[in-house]
């Protein structure tokens, strides 16, 4: 089969593969537009065919059912996409993070407005800015939940003094451990004072070594204990195994340009198990997870959080501070504030959010370079949005 009619095929669900929620028997089923979703078929198909992306997994669920499940394009060059492959999600780990921090807090363990020093006291001697600034606060677990901690990431494009520290602070060694991020971190300025603003950063993984240290195991037992094997996500995870390898996306190929540069191998056991972006695993698994929050909490007869919590979760906490019209942010997910919608997004195109509102979960999964990332997510999205009927 040529390359050229691979990129155009869409892979229904696998024989056998027994979806993690029950299939619609059509679209309208459940109220949404078999047209307008075969116009995101048609359109993520002329993507592939312009080469980016080199394929997807799309998958479309309302009222506890999956109306549209498609898998366009290759999964590596050659090699048809299937919708069990694997796909790094990066920052789709920090909402799975964060509510395993609801969950330490809905067992008292913690609590949102404790100081993270009292966990990790390592954190202690950070000052604001590179002139040493006591900050106002100490920074807390829900500055870190929020991105209000004055933590940040590292910016080559930014020139300040505290970018040009973090850039130098070799933050994510693909041999580093927590204890070593935390290490470094802690010898670090803070961009401001904790609660002040919101900036995007390393807060995540920061509570990936409280989750560590607070129940005593790496962070890849934690989560395999509080959320995956509760939910049975069986293919997510920080390594995967090798039998997983050949599932794994790939990146497009640019002309004249290496593979893409973000790829990592999935089947290789971290030194860094990272918080914030360290995970990787397949559609129907984040299926399970989108769905346990739309659900208030509860999948399958296993609960992970109260519905309260899952509220206080997708409260916008930070005002306008964001800094996007109509949008804010929560405990560990960004909310559009005209519907209630919530989710997050991964730096190599990954996508999802849930609608209570239209009772509805969308997801994205791709591996494109950051730069190719915005079009296509905004894309999805408005097209998702205008099948609802």
């Amino acid at each position: 089969m040529t390359r050229f009619l691979l990129a155009l095929l869409a892979v229904p669900l696998l024989a056998g593969a027994a979806p993690p929620i029950p299939m619609a028997a059509t679209p309208e089923e459940v109220g949404l537009s078999s047209a307008q979703l075969e116009r995101i078929e048609a359109t993520t198909q002329g993507n592939v065919k312009s080469g980016v992306p080199l394929g997807a997994v799309m998958a479309v669920a309302r009222h506890g059912k999956i109306a549209w499940y498609k898998a366009i394009g290759e999964r590596a060059p050659g090699e048809a996409m299937r919708t069990d492959a694997v796909f790094r999600i990066y920052s789709m780990t920090k909402p799975i993070v964060s509510v395993a921090v609801m969950m330490l807090f809905e067992e008292g363990k913690v609590q949102l407005a404790d100081p993270i020093t009292k966990y990790i006291p390592e954190l202690g001697a950070m000052k604001v800015g590179t002139e040493g600034v006591e900050p106002a606060r100490p920074m807390t677990i829900q500055d870190l939940l929020t991105h209000t901690s004055g933590l940040i990431y590292p910016d080559g494009s930014n020139k300040s003094a505290v970018s040009q520290a973090y850039n130098a602070a070799a933050l994510f060694s693909a041999d580093m451990t927590t204890v070593e991020l935390i290490k470094r971190a802690s010898k670090l300025p803070l961009r401001f004072s904790p609660g002040t603003q919101w900036e995007y950063g390393i807060s995540t993984d920061v509570l990936g070594r409280l989750l560590e240290v607070v129940d005593g195991k790496s962070l890849g037992e934690v989560l395999a204990a509080r959320i995956f094997k509760p939910l049975g996500m069986t293919e997510t995870g920080f390594f995967l195994p090798a039998s997983m390898g050949n599932r794994a996306a790939q990146f497009p190929r640019k002309p004249g340009a290496p593979q893409g540069g973000l790829a990592f191998d999935v089947t290789r056991k971290p030194g860094f198990e990272s918080g914030g972006g360290g995970l990787a695993g397949t559609t129907d698994d984040y299926l399970r997870f989108a769905q346990m929050l739309l659900n208030g909490g509860e999948f399958n007869g296993k609960r992970i959080l109260t519905r309260k919590s899952i509220e206080l979760m997708t409260t916008n906490h930070v005002g306008d501070m964001l800094g996007r019209p109509g949008y804010g942010f929560g405990l560990g997910f960004e909310v559009r504030a005209s519907n209630g919608a919530y989710g997050w997004a991964g730096v190599a195109g990954t996508y999802f959010w849930v609608s209570p509102k239209e009772d509805l979960i969308a997801i994205y999964m791709t591996q494109v370079d950051p730069m190719d990332r915005a079009r296509l997510r905004a894309q999805f999205r408005s097209m998702v949005e205008a099948a609802i009927q």
